[in-house]
Protein backbone atom coordinates (compact mmCIF):
# COMPACT_ATOMS: atom_id res chain seq x y z
CA UNK A 1 0.00 0.00 0.00
CA UNK A 2 1.13 3.51 -0.87
CA UNK A 3 -0.07 5.78 1.95
CA UNK A 4 0.32 8.97 -0.09
CA UNK A 5 -3.04 10.73 -0.18
CA UNK A 6 -4.59 8.21 2.22
CA UNK A 7 -6.40 8.97 5.45
CA UNK A 8 -5.31 7.46 8.74
CA UNK A 9 -6.33 7.39 12.41
CA UNK A 10 -3.64 6.78 15.04
CA UNK A 11 -4.61 6.17 18.67
CA UNK A 12 -2.23 6.71 21.56
CA UNK A 13 -0.69 9.49 19.47
CA UNK A 14 0.16 12.16 22.04
CA UNK A 15 3.72 10.80 22.18
CA UNK A 16 5.82 7.68 21.80
CA UNK A 17 5.16 5.24 18.98
CA UNK A 18 1.81 6.81 18.12
CA UNK A 19 3.25 10.28 17.59
CA UNK A 20 6.11 8.78 15.57
CA UNK A 21 3.63 6.88 13.38
CA UNK A 22 1.64 10.07 12.78
CA UNK A 23 4.83 11.88 11.84
CA UNK A 24 5.91 9.13 9.44
CA UNK A 25 2.46 9.10 7.81
CA UNK A 26 2.51 12.88 7.47
CA UNK A 27 5.94 12.77 5.84
CA UNK A 28 4.54 10.34 3.27
CA UNK A 29 1.63 12.60 2.37
CA UNK A 30 -1.19 11.03 4.40
CA UNK A 31 -3.92 12.98 6.19
CA UNK A 32 -3.96 11.91 9.82
CA UNK A 33 -6.14 12.26 12.88
CA UNK A 34 -4.17 11.79 16.11
CA UNK A 35 -6.18 10.48 19.06
CA UNK A 36 -5.30 10.21 22.73
CA UNK A 37 -6.72 10.61 26.21
CA UNK A 38 -3.74 12.88 26.93
CA UNK A 39 -4.46 16.56 26.04
CA UNK A 40 -0.87 16.76 24.76
CA UNK A 41 -2.24 15.21 21.56
CA UNK A 42 -3.51 18.63 20.47
CA UNK A 43 0.02 20.07 20.53
CA UNK A 44 1.49 17.00 18.83
CA UNK A 45 -1.09 17.22 16.03
CA UNK A 46 -0.63 20.97 15.63
CA UNK A 47 3.12 20.50 15.18
CA UNK A 48 2.38 18.11 12.30
CA UNK A 49 -0.38 20.25 10.81
CA UNK A 50 -2.87 17.42 11.37
CA UNK A 51 -6.21 16.85 13.11
CA UNK A 52 -6.67 15.56 16.64
CA UNK A 53 -9.30 14.08 18.94
CA UNK A 54 -9.00 14.00 22.71
CA UNK A 55 -10.83 11.13 24.38
CA UNK A 56 -10.72 7.56 25.65
CA UNK A 57 -11.05 4.62 23.26
CA UNK A 58 -11.62 2.23 26.18
CA UNK A 59 -15.38 2.17 25.56
CA UNK A 60 -17.77 1.70 22.66
CA UNK A 61 -18.90 5.31 23.04
CA UNK A 62 -15.31 6.48 22.90
CA UNK A 63 -14.59 4.59 19.69
CA UNK A 64 -17.82 5.91 18.17
CA UNK A 65 -16.80 9.45 19.08
CA UNK A 66 -13.35 9.00 17.60
CA UNK A 67 -14.59 7.55 14.31
CA UNK A 68 -17.25 10.25 14.01
CA UNK A 69 -14.62 12.95 14.48
CA UNK A 70 -12.28 11.22 12.05
CA UNK A 71 -14.91 10.97 9.32
CA UNK A 72 -15.84 14.61 9.80
CA UNK A 73 -12.19 15.66 9.51
CA UNK A 74 -10.90 13.18 6.93
CA UNK A 75 -13.84 11.57 5.14
CA UNK A 76 -13.43 7.84 4.56
CA UNK A 77 -10.82 6.19 6.79
CA UNK A 78 -8.22 4.16 4.89
CA UNK A 79 -5.89 3.09 7.71
CA UNK A 80 -6.48 2.61 11.41
CA UNK A 81 -3.56 2.26 13.82
CA UNK A 82 -4.83 0.72 17.08
CA UNK A 83 -1.83 1.86 19.06
CA UNK A 84 -3.17 3.03 22.44
CA UNK A 85 -2.05 0.78 25.26
CA UNK A 86 -1.31 0.57 28.97
CA UNK A 87 0.95 -1.66 31.07
CA UNK A 88 -1.71 -2.30 33.70
CA UNK A 89 -1.25 -3.79 37.14
CA UNK A 90 1.71 -5.89 38.18
CA UNK A 91 1.16 -9.49 39.14
CA UNK A 92 -2.23 -11.07 38.55
CA UNK A 93 -4.23 -7.92 39.22
CA UNK A 94 -7.81 -7.51 40.36
CA UNK A 95 -11.21 -7.20 38.68
CA UNK A 96 -10.93 -3.47 37.99
CA UNK A 97 -7.39 -3.89 36.65
CA UNK A 98 -8.53 -6.54 34.18
CA UNK A 99 -11.54 -4.53 33.06
CA UNK A 100 -9.36 -1.52 32.27
CA UNK A 101 -6.53 -3.30 30.48
CA UNK A 102 -8.89 -5.47 28.43
CA UNK A 103 -10.81 -2.38 27.33
CA UNK A 104 -7.69 -0.43 26.33
CA UNK A 105 -5.39 -3.13 24.94
CA UNK A 106 -7.94 -5.44 23.32
CA UNK A 107 -11.55 -4.30 23.17
CA UNK A 108 -10.54 -0.96 21.64
CA UNK A 109 -9.17 -2.97 18.70
CA UNK A 110 -12.27 -5.13 18.45
CA UNK A 111 -14.64 -2.16 18.65
CA UNK A 112 -12.77 -0.24 15.95
CA UNK A 113 -12.67 -3.25 13.64
CA UNK A 114 -16.34 -3.97 14.26
CA UNK A 115 -17.16 -0.52 12.90
CA UNK A 116 -14.56 -0.26 10.13
CA UNK A 117 -14.41 -3.71 8.56
CA UNK A 118 -17.95 -3.68 7.06
CA UNK A 119 -17.15 -0.33 5.43
CA UNK A 120 -13.80 -1.61 4.15
CA UNK A 121 -15.24 -4.80 2.69
CA UNK A 122 -17.87 -2.74 0.84
CA UNK A 123 -15.16 -0.45 -0.53
CA UNK A 124 -12.81 -3.35 -1.24
CA UNK A 125 -9.94 -2.04 0.87
CA UNK A 126 -8.72 -0.83 4.24
CA UNK A 127 -5.77 -1.37 6.57
CA UNK A 128 -5.81 -2.25 10.28
CA UNK A 129 -2.51 -2.00 12.16
CA UNK A 130 -2.50 -3.29 15.75
CA UNK A 131 0.23 -2.47 18.23
CA UNK A 132 0.86 -5.55 20.33
CA UNK A 133 4.27 -6.36 21.80
CA UNK A 134 6.92 -9.04 21.79
CA UNK A 135 5.04 -10.05 24.94
CA UNK A 136 2.23 -11.12 22.62
CA UNK A 137 4.53 -13.77 21.15
CA UNK A 138 6.48 -14.50 24.32
CA UNK A 139 5.35 -13.13 27.71
CA UNK A 140 5.93 -10.22 30.08
CA UNK A 141 7.55 -11.04 33.41
CA UNK A 142 5.60 -9.52 36.27
CA UNK A 143 2.47 -8.42 34.39
CA UNK A 144 -0.29 -10.93 33.65
CA UNK A 145 -2.72 -8.40 32.19
CA UNK A 146 -0.19 -6.99 29.76
CA UNK A 147 0.89 -10.46 28.62
CA UNK A 148 -2.65 -11.73 28.12
CA UNK A 149 -3.98 -8.67 26.30
CA UNK A 150 -0.99 -8.47 23.97
CA UNK A 151 -1.39 -12.16 23.13
CA UNK A 152 -5.07 -11.49 22.48
CA UNK A 153 -4.45 -8.40 20.35
CA UNK A 154 -2.11 -10.43 18.14
CA UNK A 155 -4.62 -13.29 17.94
CA UNK A 156 -7.40 -10.89 16.97
CA UNK A 157 -5.24 -9.39 14.23
CA UNK A 158 -4.51 -12.90 12.91
CA UNK A 159 -8.22 -13.64 12.83
CA UNK A 160 -8.99 -10.42 10.98
CA UNK A 161 -6.39 -11.22 8.35
CA UNK A 162 -7.61 -14.78 7.85
CA UNK A 163 -11.28 -13.81 7.76
CA UNK A 164 -11.20 -10.63 5.67
CA UNK A 165 -7.88 -10.70 3.81
CA UNK A 166 -9.53 -11.94 0.62
CA UNK A 167 -12.02 -9.06 0.82
CA UNK A 168 -9.37 -6.38 0.66
CA UNK A 169 -8.76 -5.81 4.37
CA UNK A 170 -5.06 -5.70 5.10
CA UNK A 171 -3.78 -6.34 8.63
CA UNK A 172 -0.41 -5.90 10.32
CA UNK A 173 0.59 -6.29 13.95
CA UNK A 174 3.53 -4.55 15.60
CA UNK A 175 5.42 -6.61 18.20
CA UNK A 176 8.49 -4.75 19.50
CA UNK A 177 10.54 -5.33 22.61
CA UNK A 178 11.85 -2.22 24.38
CA UNK A 179 11.01 1.19 22.92
CA UNK A 180 12.04 4.48 24.51
CA UNK A 181 8.58 5.57 25.66
CA UNK A 182 6.61 6.20 28.85
CA UNK A 183 5.11 2.73 28.65
CA UNK A 184 8.61 1.33 29.32
CA UNK A 185 10.11 3.92 31.66
CA UNK A 186 7.01 5.52 33.21
CA UNK A 187 6.48 9.26 33.46
CA UNK A 188 8.80 9.75 36.43
CA UNK A 189 6.07 10.93 38.78
CA UNK A 190 5.91 7.81 40.94
CA UNK A 191 8.50 5.58 42.57
CA UNK A 192 8.50 2.10 41.02
CA UNK A 193 7.81 -0.96 43.13
CA UNK A 194 10.16 -3.92 43.13
CA UNK A 195 8.01 -5.85 40.69
CA UNK A 196 7.71 -2.83 38.41
CA UNK A 197 11.49 -2.51 38.32
CA UNK A 198 11.84 -6.22 37.56
CA UNK A 199 9.31 -5.98 34.73
CA UNK A 200 11.03 -2.91 33.28
CA UNK A 201 14.45 -4.54 33.54
CA UNK A 202 13.21 -7.68 31.80
CA UNK A 203 12.35 -5.59 28.74
CA UNK A 204 15.26 -3.17 28.83
CA UNK A 205 17.87 -5.95 29.06
CA UNK A 206 16.31 -8.27 26.49
CA UNK A 207 17.51 -6.25 23.50
CA UNK A 208 18.26 -2.77 22.21
CA UNK A 209 15.81 -0.11 23.37
CA UNK A 210 14.75 1.51 20.10
CA UNK A 211 13.60 5.05 19.43
CA UNK A 212 9.93 5.50 18.42
CA UNK A 213 10.90 7.10 15.10
CA UNK A 214 12.91 4.01 14.14
CA UNK A 215 9.99 1.76 15.02
CA UNK A 216 7.65 3.92 12.95
CA UNK A 217 9.89 3.59 9.90
CA UNK A 218 9.84 -0.18 10.31
CA UNK A 219 6.04 -0.08 10.51
CA UNK A 220 5.76 2.05 7.37
CA UNK A 221 7.96 -0.35 5.43
CA UNK A 222 5.78 -3.25 6.56
CA UNK A 223 2.56 -1.45 5.61
CA UNK A 224 3.94 -0.57 2.19
CA UNK A 225 4.86 -4.23 1.63
CA UNK A 226 1.68 -5.47 3.39
CA UNK A 227 3.64 -7.63 5.83
CA UNK A 228 1.62 -9.05 8.72
CA UNK A 229 4.14 -9.47 11.55
CA UNK A 230 6.24 -6.37 12.22
CA UNK A 231 9.34 -7.10 14.30
CA UNK A 232 11.57 -4.06 14.91
CA UNK A 233 13.67 -6.45 17.02
CA UNK A 234 14.28 -9.34 14.56
CA UNK A 235 15.65 -11.54 17.33
CA UNK A 236 12.11 -11.92 18.67
CA UNK A 237 11.43 -14.37 15.86
CA UNK A 238 14.28 -16.61 17.05
CA UNK A 239 12.93 -16.44 20.61
CA UNK A 240 9.46 -17.34 19.35
CA UNK A 241 10.80 -20.29 17.38
CA UNK A 242 12.71 -21.50 20.43
CA UNK A 243 9.56 -21.26 22.52
CA UNK A 244 7.58 -23.29 20.00
CA UNK A 245 10.26 -25.92 19.55
CA UNK A 246 10.42 -26.84 23.26
CA UNK A 247 7.78 -25.16 25.40
CA UNK A 248 8.88 -26.70 28.70
CA UNK A 249 12.50 -25.72 28.16
CA UNK A 250 11.41 -22.17 27.35
CA UNK A 251 9.29 -21.98 30.52
CA UNK A 252 12.19 -23.20 32.64
CA UNK A 253 14.45 -20.62 31.04
CA UNK A 254 11.97 -17.82 31.72
CA UNK A 255 11.70 -18.87 35.36
CA UNK A 256 15.49 -18.78 35.67
CA UNK A 257 15.58 -15.33 34.06
CA UNK A 258 12.87 -14.08 36.41
CA UNK A 259 14.79 -15.40 39.43
CA UNK A 260 17.93 -13.65 38.21
CA UNK A 261 16.10 -10.34 37.82
CA UNK A 262 14.66 -10.65 41.31
CA UNK A 263 18.14 -11.20 42.72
Amino acid sequence: MDVTGRTAVVTGAAGGIGAALASALTARGASVLLADIDPQVAETAAALGQHHWTGDVASAQGVDGLLSAAREALGDIDLYFANAGITGARGIGGEADWDRILDVNLRAHIRAAERLVPEWTRRGGGYFVATASAAGLLTQIGAAGYSVTKHAALAFAEWLSVTYGDEGVRVSVLAPMGVNTKILWGDGTQEKTGEERVSQQAVAEAGTVLEPADVAETVMAAVESETFLILPHPEVLDMYRMKGSDYDRWLRGMRRYQAKLRG
